[in-house]
């Protein structure tokens, strides 16, 4: 029922060869005006969600790169994409201010919750030119470099674990390192 739910099973699905099909035509079917999804548009939200949008993109790109990208497909990730780019990957449209301060805390896993290093991973998995309104993420992800060429994981989500992937919170990360290392070479850092 939940499209974040539903990008999740898209992503897991069709990484490992299964027909989601029916899924992705229900995904495509509840993307909302404004570009975005939201699990609470069945109870009447109008407005997208970041955390079931990036969920979905996610669930889309690989979906795409198992079945090949369809035009209606990339139409929707597209205008997905959009959405979180109109917003500069963690602000307001309407006003610039920041939606969610958890947003500029990095963590792995995500489970279904976005961030910022997230939202940019993402854009550079499906392999999109860096583009400039993503530039305001990009120096927050330089700017959390440790010294030591580290990234934190500042922001664990409850959940179960079956062996720790990092230290803890306030510590390096080998994961968002990796995943930052990444993002910072897709934008042309050195």
């Amino acid at each position: 029922m939940e499209p974040c739910i539903n990008g999740m099973a898209v992503a897991l699905g069709a990484y490992f060869g299964a027909n989601v099909d029916g899924i992705v035509a229900r995904l495509l079917d509840e993307q909302l005006d404004d570009g975005g999804w939201n699990c609470e548009a069945e109870r009447g939200s109008t407005r997208s969600s970041f955390d079931t949008t990036i969920n979905v993109l996610e669930g889309l790109l690989e979906y795409g790169r198992a079945a090949g990208d369809t035009p209606d497909v990339a139409a929707a990730r597209r205008r997905g994409e959009n959405y979180l780019l109109d917003r500069r990957l963690f602000r307001r449209k309407s006003t610039g201010e920041l939606i969610d301060p958890a947003w500029l805390q990095f963590s792995h896993p995500t489970r279904w919750h976005y961030d910022v290093l997230r939202g940019l991973d993402y854009f550079r998995a499906a392999g999109r030119a860096p583009d400039s309104r993503a530039a305001e993420a990009l120096a927050l992800v330089r700017g959390k470099r440790r010294p030591d060429g580290t990234w934190l994981l500042e922001n664990s989500h409850p959940g179960r674990s079956h062996f720790p992937l990092d230290a803890g919170d306030g510590l390096p990360s080998r994961w968002n390192t990796l995943r930052a290392l990444r993002i910072l070479r897709w934008a042309g850092d050195a």
